[in-house]
């Protein structure tokens, strides 16, 4: 088999998905990679071309100077609330409209784009006073984002069992009819979570759709009980956040995290905080959970909502909570927000390598330790695109202390203004 037949190919839905800004060639230049080289990356047709030492590769369209930066796969968001983002700071009861929620799904989803997450997942509530009508405001939102991040919908009813889950049930059905990619919902809070869990996945079989569970995981029969009938169901089955783990006995928690690696079940976990979904706080025990083999990707959870008012759906920030806190060695750490975070997502692998999609955050730093501690300046690329850019600059006073600071150079303009990376003033570029 030749080198090039390995390389992945772009999907139909990725050609169809297209548009004509990504037909367009992109050079970045002189990025520093995770082992140390610095090369030229071409884009092109949303994917990477090539990748070459740096000064190799000519320019065909626009160019990015990337000296100073670490170039890595961006980060995807698998665990977000569009609905109930940027809520906590409402002076009366928060409004449900279509254009309200539309509004803060996509302010929401911006935030976290210009953070590096060119993917994210969206947990949105349906059923109760409101519906349906959230879940398609997330979806026009989706649409409204086309070309600069992908937005998927998880469709979270509250009841599914007895007389009270019929309506609920139906509605589910609906929300895979009207565009909700992923079914969801809150097990935990159901008076039969076994029967809750049996009912959405055998919605998710109907319709090809994979599934993603919130749950504390505090109790190990019913955790068992869910692992016994994901086993095996494609696309995949996720649950989270999985703080309850933490809490159980030692042999329990292993036994759990055996049985949830033997059915192939992804764990999300919050590092940033929790969400509105589970009542508990706390993190999932990540290093026993990958120690079983299970995948362990991180999410941001509540953004600014009444639940956690100050999340900042940062992936890079979970990244570092996982490093500094969870005790996880950096790759591992950015590998959870990025590799695992884009699998547990469905979503094709991300490498700086030819044939792989061109989808990339560059950060100011020369190494993953350094970026995670200090991620501040960052250019991200959607589809070959540069589609955001945040530009931190910071100054001192002129004084005995500060004359000695490392300063950096303003870098060069871009041979094209729209293609460029971060300008302006500042003695330290951060």
């Amino acid at each position: 088999m030749s080198a090039d037949s390995k390389q992945p190919q772009p999907s139909p839905d990725d050609r169809a998905a297209a548009t004509p800004a990504e037909a367009a060639s992109l050079l970045l230049c002189n990025a520093r990679l995770t082992d140390g080289r610095t090369v030229d990356v071409r884009l092109g047709g949303g994917r990477i071309e090539a990748v070459g030492t740096a000064g190799s590769l000519s320019a065909v369209g626009a160019r990015v100077d990337l000296a100073g930066y670490l170039l890595l796969p961006a980060p995807a968001e698998p665990h977000a609330h569009a609905d109930t983002a940027l809520t906590a700071d409402s002076p009366g009861p928060v409004a449900y409209t279509t254009d309200e929620v539309q509004r803060r799904a996509t302010e929401a989803a911006l935030l976290q784009l210009g953070h590096g997450a060119t993917a994210l997942r969206a947990h949105v509530r349906i059923g109760d006073v409101h519906g349906l009508g959230p879940l398609e405001a997330v979806l026009q939102a989706r649409r409204s984002l086309r070309g600069l991040a992908d937005l998927a919908a998880v469709a979270v009813p509250r009841l599914l069992t007895g007389v009270a889950g019929a309506d609920g049930l139906a509605m589910l059905r609906d929300a895979v009819k009207m565009g909700a990619a992923v079914v969801g919902g809150c097990p935990d809070l159901d008076p039969d979570p076994t029967g809750y869990v049996e009912a959405v996945l055998e919605v998710a079989a109907e319709h090809g759709c994979p599934v993603d569970l919130h749950t504390d995981g505090d109790d190990p029969a019913r955790l068992a009980r869910l692992a016994a009938m994901a086993g095996g169901l494609r696309p995949g089955v996720t649950i989270g956040p999985g703080a309850g783990l933490a809490r159980l006995p030692p042999d329990q928690a292993r036994r759990a995290a055996d049985q949830l690696a033997a059915a192939g079940v992804t764990v999300v976990c919050l590092p940033q905080g929790g969400c509105g979904a589970t009542e508990m706080r706390g993190a999932a025990p990540v290093r026993l959970l990958r120690a079983a083999g299970v995948r362990v990707a991180a999410g941001g959870g509540a953004l600014r909502d009444v639940c956690n008012p100050v999340g900042r759906g940062d992936p890079l920030e979970s990244a570092y909570l996982l490093a500094s806190l969870g005790g996880l060695p950096e790759k591992a750490a950015y590998g959870a927000v990025s590799t695992d975070a884009r699998a547990a997502m469905g979503l094709p692998e991300v490498r700086v390598e030819a044939g792989f999609p061109a989808e990339l955050l560059a950060v100011r730093g020369e190494r993953l330790s350094g970026v995670l501690s200090l991620a501040y300046s960052r250019i991200v690329v959607h589809r070959g695109r540069v589609v955001a850019r945040t530009s931190a600059v910071r100054e001192y006073c002129d004084s005995a202390a500060a004359l000695d600071l490392p300063r950096q150079t303003r870098p060069e303009r871009p041979e094209r203004p729209d293609s460029g990376g971060p300008g302006g003033p500042g003695a330290v570029r951060s």
